[in-house]
């Protein structure tokens, strides 16, 4: 059960008391929404840090880089841009990279092995590092500057995803900000998400405490099947909060976790809402399995169902879709014992169809957000995942990317 936590208004990742951040326009995104596509986050106070990464076998240079870095005691800033992903870019490319941090070392006053990086957008085209190398020093940092930051990571985005919570009884912060529109698929998508935390949190418990929640959030949301090599998650802790070190089997374990699940699942469900060219919102969640394998698997295959998202863009009550995707996800199910429900509406019951009124469900269809609930009936185990629709403009947006 999630521990109740407060969301601060206009959240986001410099909530946290100590950090900063700030972002320019470097010409790196030629179709940035806000004119900007470089920024950094900076912390005054060395930070323990930790990540989640890409399972693409194809990993970008930031991603490489932050992999070596990563668990770290002493992290201070992270530099981000947009507009190129620094991928598929081979030595150069990691050398780019490395030009990159140390740059951003420079603007903040750090050491460069001090300095975590992400990049985000086009495949196969290096970064325009000189161009980079100017702008950084253009960069002002400000408590406030977290939102020009969550501006200048987006791509395709139509809107920024921003999010803070107070916990621990008030003790601590951890804010967050995220970018993810297309290339969206469990094991990540193509996206980004930098959180920032005052709490002082042993980094034992920190790296565990990470993946958990990205396997409740950002590993339960499905765009469109496709993963890239860029996809990272990032936490840096500072402790200027002053509570006491937060360590593993603790009562303030347990509330850190839910903190920090529960601004991740805010993020993750702002990525698939505006998943590219979507116009709802789907959430499945299956209840009733026999594992918590079996609770995923059966709920990213229903979100991800290409079938399924098509009839709910058209509003098309076709729950045999529905069915047929949790019975190729692998999940334990046994037919005779499934209960179906879209939006409240039972549609099956132990396995047998009922009676409904279509058009009502089409009106349930074709509104902002869409639930589907599937109690499999065999265990206790819940779980739940987040996707879109699958429009006609996605394929829009997709044939014309890079011209």
């Amino acid at each position: 059960m999630a521990t109740e936590v407060e969301f601060i208004p206009e959240g986001t990742v410099t909530s946290a008391r100590g950090f900063k951040a700030g972002a320019t326009f470097a010409d790196i995104n030629k179709h940035a929404r806000y004119n900007l596509d470089l920024g950094i986050l900076f912390s005054e106070a060395a930070c323990v840090a930790a990540g989640v990464f890409t399972a693409n076998k194809i990993k970008a240079a930031p991603v490489l880089l932050c992999h070596k870095k990563l668990p770290a005691k002493t992290a201070r800033a992270v530099v981000v841009n947009s507009g190129c992903a620094n991928a598929g870019t081979g030595k150069q490319g990691l050398e780019d990279a490395l030009n990159m941090t140390t740059s951003a070392a420079d603007r903040v006053g750090v050491s460069p092995p001090d300095v975590l990086i992400a990049s985000t957008g086009v495949i196969g085209h290096r970064l325009p590092i000189e161009s980079i190398k100017a702008a950084l020093k253009k960069i002002e940092l400000s408590a406030d500057g977290g939102h020009l930051l969550a501006k200048a990571i987006l791509t395709t985005d139509t809107v920024t995803k921003e999010a803070a919570v107070r916990a621990g009884d008030n003790e601590f912060i951890i804010g967050g900000i995220a970018k993810g529109s297309g290339m969206i698929h469990p094991q990540l998508g193509t996206l980004l998400c930098f959180l920032a935390t005052d709490a002082r949190v042993d980094i034992d418990f920190l790296a565990p405490a990470l993946q958990k929640a990205a396997d409740t959030s950002f590993n339960m949301v499905s765009i469109d099947g496709d993963t890239s090599p860029n996809d990272t998650v990032l936490i840096m802790a500072n402790g200027l909060a002053g509570n006491a070190t937060i360590r593993h089997n603790t009562k303030q374990a347990d509330a850190f976790q839910s903190a920090l699940d529960q601004v991740c699942i805010h993020l993750a469900r702002a990525i698939a809402s505006d998943g590219e060219g979507a116009s709802r919102l789907i959430e499945v969640t299956i209840s009733g399995a026999a594992s918590t394998a079996d609770a995923r698997s059966a709920a990213r295959a229903i979100v991800s169902s290409p079938l399924v998202k098509a009839a709910i863009h058209g509003g098309d009550p076709n729950w045999g879709r529905i069915l047929a995707a949790a019975g190729r996800s692998g999940a334990d199910i046994a037919e005779s014992k499934l209960d179906l429900y879209i939006g409240g509406i039972c549609l099956i019951k132990e396995g047998s169809p009922l009676p409904f009124d279509t058009k009502r469900v089409t009106q349930i269809l074709t509104g902002s957000e869409v639930s589907i609930d599937l109690n499999l009936n065999l265990g206790k185990v819940t779980a739940t995942a987040w996707g879109c629709d699958l429009s006609e403009e996605y394929v829009t947006i997709n044939s014309r990317y890079t011209t």
